[in-house]
């Protein structure tokens, strides 16, 4: 059997159990992830996790590196989302192999982006990507013009309520928290106007947040029906 169809494909029964055990391993790696943040955990069975962090990460590693030796464009794949994945998966254990500094160890929680390895065994995940590459440009344009809006809620919301709440609203910088929480129309409270101007702005930028959230929803369910309507034909 070819080792590239093995690797590369799922359409034979060597290759379907390649994929099943690559899942298997990211499964067993994010609940071993999700113990190790349980308190009071005995010194044998941190151990034990540390060791089978070891051992999945030297599987991760033979099958990136059998990713690379049986794609077709080596660079290609490296440059790639899923050889960035990949990458991701491994690279936080050898960056800091050997180091025990606590606010470093915090890197090892980039392990958790093993679960977008997940990512290339969906069908559905290669439509939303292919949907995405669709509406780049509209995507582009928005995410520009919605750092635009905050800017502008930011310094809008400062000029009406900074007399009247000098410490919350200490500059537009210290606003950006006011205009993300309004935009997204979260409006945790911890930050609000006082004043009759910095009400009246804040109900015009929480009617903008409203098309913040319909907007991409709507670019990509259009995208997306686009994308099936293709493959359809």
């Amino acid at each position: 059997m070819n080792l590239r169809k093995i690797v590369q494909e799922s359409d034979t029964v060597p290759g379907r159990v390649f994929d099943i055990a690559v899942l298997v391993l990211i499964a067993i790696s994010i609940v071993s992830l999700s113990v190790e943040t349980l308190p009071d955990l005995s010194p044998r069975l941190k151990q034990a996790l540390s060791s089978l962090e070891i051992g999945i990460t030297v599987l991760f590693t033979v099958e990136y590196g059998l990713r690379i030796a049986t794609a077709p464009n080596k660079w290609k794949y490296i440059f790639s989302f899923y050889g960035a994945i990949d990458l991701i998966a491994i690279a936080p254990f050898y960056l800091f192999l050997g180091i025990d500094l606590y606010a470093i160890r915090a890197f090892r929680l980039f392990r958790v982006f093993r679960i977008l390895k997940l990512t290339r065994y969906g069908r559905a995940m290669d439509h939303f990507g292919k949907a995405i590459l669709e509406i780049r440009e509209e995507a582009t344009i928005f995410i520009l013009a919605t750092m635009l809006l905050l800017y502008l809620s930011a310094a809008g919301i400062y000029y009406f309520e900074h007399d009247a709440q000098p410490d919350a609203f200490q500059s537009i910088f210290h606003s950006m928290w006011w205009a993300v929480a309004t935009l997204t129309t979260v409006g945790y409270g911890d930050v609000y106007p006082v004043t009759a101007g910095g009400k009246a702005f804040t109900f015009v930028i929480l009617m903008c947040g409203l098309g913040i959230v319909a907007v991409p929803a709507g670019l990509i369910s259009s995208a997306l029906s686009k994308v099936r309507r293709d493959e359809e034909h």
